[in-house]
C-alpha cells in the first residue's frame, strides 16, 4: 500500500511539474510575442521617420537640380552628355 501511495504521489508531483512547465512556456511565449510586436512597431515608426526624411531630402535635391538647369541649361546639357559618353566608353570597353 505504501508503494502505491508513493507512486501516486510521484505521479501527482510529475503532473504538477508538467502543468507548471506548460504554464511557464505559455507565459514565455506570450512575453516573446509582445516583445516582437513592440519591436516591430518601433521599427515601423523609425522607418516612417527615415522615409519622411529621405523624401524631404529628395525634394530639396530635385529643387536644387531644377534651379541649376534653369540657370545654365547648356552647361548642364553638355555635362550630362559628357557623363553619358564616359559611361558609354567605360561600359563599351568591358565588352572587348
Amino acid at each position: 500500500m505504501a508503494a502505491k501511495t508513493l507512486a501516486s504521489d510521484t505521479v501527482d508531483r510529475a503532473d504538477k511539474a508538467i502543468l507548471d512547465v506548460e504554464h511557464n512556456v505559455h507565459e514565455l511565449t506570450q512575453r516573446a510575442d509582445q516583445v516582437v510586436q513592440d519591436s516591430l512597431e518601433r521599427l515601423r515608426v523609425k522607418g516612417r521617420v527615415y522615409a519622411e526624411e529621405a523624401e524631404r531630402r529628395l525634394e530639396d535635391t530635385q529643387k536644387y537640380v531644377v534651379e541649376r538647369v534653369h540657370e545654365r541649361p547648356l552647361t548642364i546639357t553638355f555635362a550630362a552628355l559628357g557623363v553619358g559618353v564616359l559611361l558609354g566608353l567605360l561600359m563599351g570597353g568591358r565588352r572587348r
